[in-house]
């Protein structure tokens, strides 16, 4: 099997290499990134990429379909990642969340890709108060990356058939230990403040509603993704990935941090104006297609295991919340610095002459 990553060089892209690796014989896999996170490696051990085949540095808006040429399943991860960014750039969110990622999944059907998996995310609910939402429920996007990732499933639907099998992940919040790890995730950045102050400031009042997925949990709903056949499902699916036991409220995740990391002080803004994002989700549907591949890591063992990895660190910033641990403030220390353009292009790419 040959398999394409995009985004590889993010967040998920090394748990995700790494297990391909692990569980697959004879699999070639290939990364293609923009390299905006490559550096930002945290308490690795070796190169995640050393595990690819190939790594390819290119813009998604300026793909090259020869890329393509014999992938049997393509896994896009690639996107302006969060509303913060999205906010910030929303323009360029458009380009590559919607425009770009379309182009891109119509020039892989061509190339005869036989499976598509797609990152999308349970953000598209947005705010409801009533119930948990099931994959035929009304979306509510918010945010220029909601709206993306609507966008993007509406393309794939169209685009799928018997020879492009398309599985569209709806994620919940991810969390969990990463090789590139993210602080911009309010689980990582609940332990992260745990653990360099002591103390856990809730921003809102605490009663929004969060899923959440650990990010091991995130590669192995992939790998079903990559796998499945439509005695599974049909051509295009669009299914919430996550499990019911991780439905919280942000009150109740600061709690479980406390609980685990002594000594930790919680403040909630009591007063604070409601969160327009509060959703519950019902993943009962991907219970009944993956059983094989549900997630398996616990609350506790996800908050230990970002304690103990942070603490071998040697983790000690209370301001990471203005470091490169934030994904926007990576990117704009590289328009700061003169790498990137306010159109997130590599200036060092264009050519003026």
């Amino acid at each position: 099997m040959k398999v394409l990553i995009t985004g590889n060089l993010g967040y998920i892209g090394p748990i995700l290499i790494k297990s391909l690796r692990d569980n697959y014989r004879n699999i070639h896999i290939v990364g293609y990134d923009t390299g905006y996170f490559g550096h930002c490696l945290t308490n690795a051990k070796y190169f995640p990429e050393s595990m690819l085949d190939t790594q390819y540095i290119g813009d998604l808006r300026d793909f090259d379909e020869s890329i393509l040429s014999d992938i049997d399943a393509v896994v896009h991860l690639a996107a302006i990642s969060n509303d913060p960014m999205g906010n910030r750039f929303e323009g360029v969110t458009k380009e590559i969340n919607a425009d770009a990622s379309a182009e891109f999944a119509r020039k892989a059907k061509k190339a005869g890709v036989r499976y598509f998996v797609f990152a999308s995310s349970c953000s598209m609910y947005g705010f409801t108060q009533e119930g948990a939402k099931k994959e035929n429920d009304s979306l509510n996007p918010l945010t220029a990356y909601a709206k993306s990732k609507v966008f993007m499933e509406k393309t794939l639907e169209e685009l799928s058939d018997d020879n492009f099998i398309v599985t569209c992940l709806r994620f919940a919040t991810a969390c969990g230990m990463s090789t590139r790890l993210r602080l911009d995730l309010v689980l990582n950045d609940f332990v992260a403040s745990a653990v360099s102050t002591g103390k856990i400031t809730v921003l809102s009042d605490g009663t929004p509603w969060r899923p959440l997925i650990h990010v091991k949990d995130m590669v192995r709903a992939i790998t079903w993704g990559m796998e499945r056949t439509v005695n599974t499902g049909v051509n295009f699916l669009a299914v919430n990935t996550g499990s019911d036991e991780w439905n919280y409220q942000v009150k109740d995740l600061a709690e479980a941090v406390a609980g685990i990391i002594p000594e930790t002080t919680i403040s909630i803004n009591k007063d604070a104006q409601p969160d327009k994002r509060s959703y519950q989700v019902d993943f009962s549907l991907f219970k009944k297609l993956a059983p094989n591949h549900q997630p398996v890591m616990s609350l506790k063992d996800t908050v230990r295991e970002l304690k103990e990895s942070l603490e071998e660190m040697g983790f000690n910033n209370s301001n990471f919340r203005n470091s490169w641990f934030m994904r926007l403030k990576v990117l704009e220390q590289h328009i700061d610095r003169g790498l990137l353009t306010e159109q997130l292009e590599w200036t060092a790419n264009k050519n003026d002459n």
